[in-house]
């Protein structure tokens, strides 16, 4: 994840030792312009997307699974990343910089919210793991109550790790920068870069590879007409993640080569420094995309947008409407219903999500 937060590049730029040597004013000036529209776009999409998600299982009526347990948390998360980034975008177009207790906070958050979106998406490929893999062992470990101390150990864990992102943050000279004590100056920027490497990606990855893996040799098992499409989620679970995650991640590695001077050429810092701005923005963007991912996927979600937009409709021109399903839209979804319970007495999850 992003190590190198807005005001990670911007110390790169401001204190690089070969500045004087390599002029990185246009490369700057390009990533204020572009970070700032990307930063804007991702966050009105990632607010509108997840805000939707979080209305969607607080308003309903229905019973919550562990699923939606989980899924809450990962739009929360989601929230919390997004909602600093209006912040980053005022520090890259101002010259004031931000206030020094705003720009802890804001650091502070963009690493939790972060964080605690990954592992979460990570408890997400666990819990679908032992709800299809391991059904019978699960059955009685997978409630509400379990998914609520799950969450609470998984935002702890989020605080825990992304403490050292932020924890020597601080206003100076107008510069929201790490300002690490005269020990840790050439340790603790690599360790902020391995520890966003493993723990913000490959072990994550790792994980959810598993256990998809595992999840799609179980579907291919189970004589069920909604087969392909549980195969085609998991798929695109795992690739999406990988297709944004990944440039990022590398783009981190050769960043953590660059502090040990191996990239001399000064073509070389200049052609990372851009890559670093682009594929940190294409990261960023995964958290608009999971309430697509996780949610609008699911059909009953995609009708309480419909919903939704029906009585935004109604209030906008006045007058009353009514939703109702067909005859065949009602005899459609039983006979769903009746061939899930089917696919569910083998996977035991018949606690499926709001959303879902």
């Amino acid at each position: 994840m992003p190590i190198h937060s807005p005001e990670s590049i911007l110390e790169y730029f401001e204190y690089d030792e070969s500045a004087e040597a390599c002029d990185m004013g246009d490369i700057v000036a390009f990533g204020t312009v572009f970070l700032s529209i990307l930063y804007s776009l991702v966050f009105a999409f990632g607010l509108l997307g997840n805000l939707l998600v979080v209305f969607a299982l607080t308003n309903s009526r229905k019973p919550k699974s562990i699923t939606d347990i989980y899924l809450l948390n990962l739009a929360l998360s989601d929230l919390l990343f997004v909602a600093t980034l209006p912040f980053w975008t005022h520090y890259l177009i101002s010259e004031q910089g931000l206030h020094n207790a705003v720009c802890k906070l804001t650091t502070a958050f963009f690493f939790i919210g972060f964080f605690g979106g990954i592992f979460f998406i990570t408890v997400i490929s666990i819990d679908r793991y032992l709800a299809i893999v391991l059904a019978a062992n699960s059955m009685n470990n997978r409630t509400v109550q379990h998914g609520v101390t799950i969450s609470l150990g998984v935002w702890a864990a989020a605080i825990l790790v992304a403490a050292p992102q932020f924890m020597f943050t601080k206003q100076k000279e107008n510069e929201c920068l790490g300002d690490y004590p005269e020990v840790l100056q050439d340790l603790w920027p690599v360790l902020r870069n391995v520890e966003a490497n493993l723990l913000g990606f490959l072990l994550p990855m790792l994980i959810m590879s598993y256990c998809y893996f595992r999840i799609m040799r179980t579907l291919f098992s189970c004589k069920n007409h909604k087969k392909a499409k549980a195969i085609k989620l998991v798929f695109l679970v795992v690739i999406m993640f990988f297709l944004f995650w990944t440039p990022y991640n590398v783009m981190i590695f050769l960043e953590t080569l660059n502090l040990y001077d191996f990239f001399p050429s000064c073509d070389m810092k200049r052609d990372l420094r851009l890559a670093l701005s682009v594929t940190e923005t294409i990261a960023f963007i995964h958290c608009c995309l999971n309430p697509f991912i996780y949610a609008f996927a699911g059909e009953k979600f995609r009708r309480y947008i419909y919903h939704l937009y029906r009585k935004c409709l109604a209030v906008l021109c006045g007058r009353p409407v009514h939703v109702s399903f067909s005859p065949t839209e009602s005899q459609t979804s039983r006979r769903e219903s009746m061939l899930s319970s089917n696919f569910t007495h083998h996977t035991s999850d018949g606690d499926g999500s709001i959303l879902l």
